[in-house]
Parts: C-alpha cells; structure tokens; sequence
C-alpha cells in the first residue's frame, strides 16, 4: 500500500500508552455495509430507486487496502517560485504517486494540486500530513455488515495534534443481483441479472485506487482530553447508489447477465464509481482514561 512507502514498518506496542510516548492510542474498526431503506421496499429484496428501475443485490464486497488517518498542518514557501506549472504526471522534486487530487511528498505529507502550485508561483499553503495508516487489506462483505480491527503503521500512538480526515482506498467493488423496470411501459422486460468484478490488478503499493473516500473527524491528542481513542470507521451504501445509473444504456452479454465491468458499459460502470466516489464514511469516536 502506499503508506508503506511512507512510514517504517514498526512492531505493534499493543496499544499501551506511556509516559511521555504519545498524546492518545487509538483503538480503530473498520466496517462497510449494504444499507437498504424500507421506504424504498419494492417487494423481493429490491429497492425502489428515484429512475423507477428497481434493483437487488444478492452479493456485494468492497476491496480497502488501507485508511490514512491525515491531520491538518500549515506549510509555506518563500521566494520567488519557479514560475512552472504543475503536471501530476511530472511533479516537481520532493513529490511522487499523484492522483485524486493530491501527491505524497517525500516526508509522508499529502498536498493537494493547488498546494504545490502555489508552492511552484513561491507561496504556501495547508497540507495534510500522515498520522497513522490503518491496515484493512481485506474484502469487506457488505451484506453481512463485517467490522475488521486494523493494525496501525508505525503504530497506535498519536503525536500532538488533531486527526481531521479518513481518506480511504477502495481497491476493488464486486457486485451481483437483479435489476428490474417498475414502469407501466418497461424500458427492457422482466428481471435483468447483472455483476461487477472490478480489482486494482498488479502491485497496489504503486497502483492508484479504484475510488478514494474521504470522511472527517475530529480527534485531539493532547493532555486535555482521555488518552484512549475507540475510533470506529463506518461506510454505508445505500441503494440511492444506483439513482442515477441508466440501466437501460446497460448492454446484457450472450448469458443474458448485464456484465458492467465490461466495455460496453464503461458509461454505466463510472456512473456507478462516481457515485461511490460521492459517499462519505463516517466515524464514531469515544474515549477513555488509560
């Protein structure tokens, strides 16, 4: 992954805080699930969506490799700048793996394309910088609402600070299930199988995400709050996930199953990613004394 690339491997200290060690030790989960609504109860295990298509599914993962958990810091430049414009294909020295709006730069800081342009025109700007990457490196079953226990890299400790965002990546989504026309005039008839097998292929220390998520939070560590942080990280999926898709445009293969990792409904395909893109995780956070 690539917060490997970051920070040293360090064995795990079983999470206990001493004196002196850090600012709070974070306990993480990590869960995902399929949320349906019974407002949008259609009968049968489907959903009602907001295009009148009606949509079931049968099985559903979501691939994460792993959740860096950024705090917010200042940075700034002085200078003149190079006058250079910014290329995430070819960033400046200092910075590498641009992509989702962001580069890492060398000393495990994530600065979005903004930031290092204005860097390169010799002003500043705020960067988010790597607290802790939460290794997940699993598929999640979203209809059996599963909650993995990460382990930290370097470690659970949290320096001085505020822990502001999750940025999660998504590796792979497989998807299977039914969808299905509620009109009086169907687009297509009966019940239209379909599936979605996507995975990053390849070595995912270098590979980009299939989607990145990105939730906040508010996590202090200091001597002013308990030390130990219960951080319990959320993605629901509800089924306005496929609102917006056009099942119709979606082209079935010879087995009569609509294949959306295929070619042909690459539009359908990225209507569906954009919209997992647009989700926001969420996070419960609790604490206690040592």
């Amino acid at each position: 992954m690539r917060a490997r690339l970051l920070l040293p491997l360090m064995l795990l200290s079983g999470c206990a805080l001493d004196a002196g060690e850090g600012f709070a030790v974070l306990e993480p989960t990590v869960s995902a699930s399929y949320t349906p609504l019974s407002s949008r109860d259609a009968g049968n295990g489907f959903q009602q969506l907001a295009s009148d298509f009606q949509v079931r599914l049968d099985a559903a993962a979501l691939g994460l490799s792993h959740v860096e958990l950024l705090s917010a810091a200042s940075g700034g430049s002085s200078g003149g700048g190079s006058g250079e414009t910014f290329d995430p294909a070819n960033p400046p020295p200092g910075y590498s793996l641009c992509h989702g709006g962001h580069c890492h730069r060398d000393d495990g800081a994530l600065v979005s394309y903004e930031d290092i342009q204005a860097e390169l025109n010799g002003g500043g700007g705020s960067t988010s910088s790597l607290v802790a990457a939460l290794h997940v490196d699993a598929e999640l079953d979203l209809l059996a609402s599963q909650t993995l226990t990460p382990e930290c890299e370097p470690d659970c400790e949290l320096p001085k600070g505020t822990v502001s965002t999750a940025h999660w990546d998504v590796m792979a989504v497989r998807l299977q299930g039914a969808v299905r026309d509620h009109r009086a005039t169907p687009r297509f008839a009966g019940e239209r199988p379909f599936r979605l097998d996507l995975a990053v292929e390849g070595d995912e220390e270098e590979a980009e995400p299939l989607v990145e998520l990105s939730g906040a939070l508010d996590v202090p560590a200091d001597r002013e709050h308990e030390p130990r942080v219960k951080l319990a990280l959320a993605l629901a999926l509800p089924p306005t996930l496929f609102d917006g898709l056009d099942w119709s445009a979606a082209t079935p293969g010879t087995d009569g199953v609509v294949d959306l990792g295929a070619p042909e409904n690459e539009a359908v395909r990225k209507q569906l990613l954009d919209a997992l893109a647009a989700l926001k995780p969420e996070a419960e956070v609790s604490r206690e004394d040592r």
